[in-house]
């Protein structure tokens, strides 16, 4: 991991930044496992698990093991092509599956812009995007289908809507959505080439310094909670530049978050990773911001590359109202401000804003009597 003062160039990353939408993977089915033998020593892991479980591909394997759902001896396993040895035993986690289609819903959306090729959606809080285990109906998906009806051309020859990227269940903003094969390819290419801009803003513990820069480090699965992401030495490249738009004392700030790559979860990782989580995060922020702030102190800067220890980093003291503001935010405060993209069609640059939702506008207000 490393911070440098970033550039002034904007760009963006890969799909699926912000799922899977619930923080973990679906719930499981049948656990699994299998003991090496002294025959498969020095077999991939992958190949070995295909060639000793029923009905489990390859292919199949590996995106259990992408998705944290293999471990051995109580740790996640993330390299698929790992060598085993005679004794080892590893345990698969399948999850359920999913329902085969997603049905219509008249679920109202708030929509930003809607042509003959695609939609931008504000996506508020609350709503997952695709259906799962846990989430069969009530998603964006569902929504979609309801609202676009005979106008989807489809996606590789099903009439569905092509979701290309995806914010968490309790992430609010812009997203982009297909209507037909020509619009998923292009948008999906300009995520691929870095040409299509995601811009966040989020309420983060502390005052990250220096106030404009870069932070850099490889994202994986956690070996110690399959449910979580990390920086971790083995994971994918990953870099959010963000800059401080606001401070409240040394409490809290708006940071500006511009995605140079789409991982899981990746602003709330990063900003984690360099001691300033974001209010309200329960996956990532609630053990150290959460504690400080309950007990009339918040750190300026909580630990990490960006500024010492905690126990010398600047503190403000923080009011009664405050501090419930900050302890008691129900979900992540991060939402998807800005899109721009060049359209599939005729190549025209698109760009879209949106305001603060409410609930992080009356968040602010409270940060404003520090």
């Amino acid at each position: 991991m490393s911070i440098t003062d970033s550039e002034d160039e904007i760009d963006a990353g890969d799909p699926d930044v912000e799922g899977p939408e619930d923080g973990g993977p679906d719930a499981d089915g049948e656990p699994l496992s299998l003991t090496v033998a002294e025959g498969d020593r020095g077999e991939r892991l992958d190949k070995l698990l295909a060639g000793g479980l029923d009905g489990l591909s390859r292919s199949r394997i590996r995106a259990l093991i992408d998705q944290g759902r293999v471990s051995s001896l109580g740790a996640t396993i993330t390299d698929a092509s790992m060598r085993v040895k005679p004794g080892q035993t590893f345990h698969i986690a399948v999850p359920e599956p999913e329902a085969a289609v997603p049905v219509p819903q008249d679920i109202p959306l708030a929509i930003a812009y809607e042509d003959d090729d695609l939609l931008v959606i504000d996506k508020a809080a609350g709503m997952v995007v695709h259906p799962a285990a846990g989430n069969a109906d009530g998603t964006l998906v569902n929504a979609l289908l309801w609202h676009c009806g005979d106008r989807l051309s489809g996606i590789g020859g099903v009439r569905r809507p092509g979701i290309v990227h995806r914010l968490d269940k309790d992430t609010s903003g812009l997203m982009v959505v297909a209507k037909n094969d020509l619009a998923h390819q292009a948008l999906s290419a300009q995520f691929a080439d870095r040409s299509l801009s995601r811009t966040y803003q989020a309420v983060v513990f502390g005052v990250p310094s220096p106030a404009k820069g870069e932070i850099e480090g490889n994202i994986g699965r956690s070996s110690s909670d399959r449910k979580k992401m990390a920086v971790v030495s083995g994971g994918k490249t990953a870099l959010t530049r963000y800059r401080v738009l606001r401070t409240f004392g040394m409490a809290a700030s708006v940071v500006e978050c511009v995605l140079a790559t789409g991982r899981t979860h990746q602003i709330r990782v990063h900003m984690t990773h360099v001691g300033h989580p974001l209010v309200g995060d329960p996956v990532y922020g609630s053990r150290r911001s959460g504690g400080q702030a309950g007990r009339g102190n918040v750190g300026g800067n909580a630990g990490g590359p960006m500024g010492g220890s905690a126990g010398n980093a600047k503190r403000c003291v923080v009011t009664e109202h405050v501090r419930g503001a900050l302890v008691g935010f129900p979900r992540q405060a991060l939402h998807a401000v800005a899109l721009r993209f060049n359209h599939p069609r005729d190549a025209r640059q698109m760009k879209f804003e949106s305001e603060l939702p409410l609930d992080i506008h009356a968040l602010i207000e409270s940060l404003e009597s520090i």
